[in-house]
């Protein structure tokens, strides 16, 4: 498996994520750590090196890890047009759009359900 690369607008959004990762102290990476301190080469660098970002923190931000990790097409929000990383070939919506989709299709059942009462 080759190493994913990132554009720069990608590499900065994933460079805020490293502050959410646990192994990341003071802009130092604890893995790393052998004595000395040693700079999380995440920060660094435009490549996605360390495994522990890629298997942990990164799937937080799910555009940013459907447009890096992107092993097959990048499936695209029928609504926003986000890109989405999925697991299922099912997925139409970005979590977002998902839920309005949804409060949306149960407000449509319950008052055709509701109309069919009254008549």
């Amino acid at each position: 498996m080759s190493i994913p690369k990132m554009n720069y607008p990608q590499y900065r959004k994933a460079r805020r994520l490293t502050r959410e990762c646990c192994n990341n102290v003071g802009g130092n990476c604890l893995l790393l750590d052998d004595g000395d301190p040693c700079p999380c080469p995440q920060m660094i660098s435009n490549t996605l090196i360390c495994k522990y970002f890629r298997a942990a923190v990164l799937p937080a931000d799910q555009e940013l890890h459907g447009e890096i990790m992107a092993a097959r097409p990048v499936k695209r929000c029928c609504i926003c047009g986000a890109p989405i990383f999925s697991r299922s070939n099912a997925v139409k919506y970005c979590p977002a759009c998902a839920a309005r989709e949804r409060r949306r299709r149960d407000r449509e059942r319950k008052a055709k359900a509701a109309s069919h009462f009254r008549k």
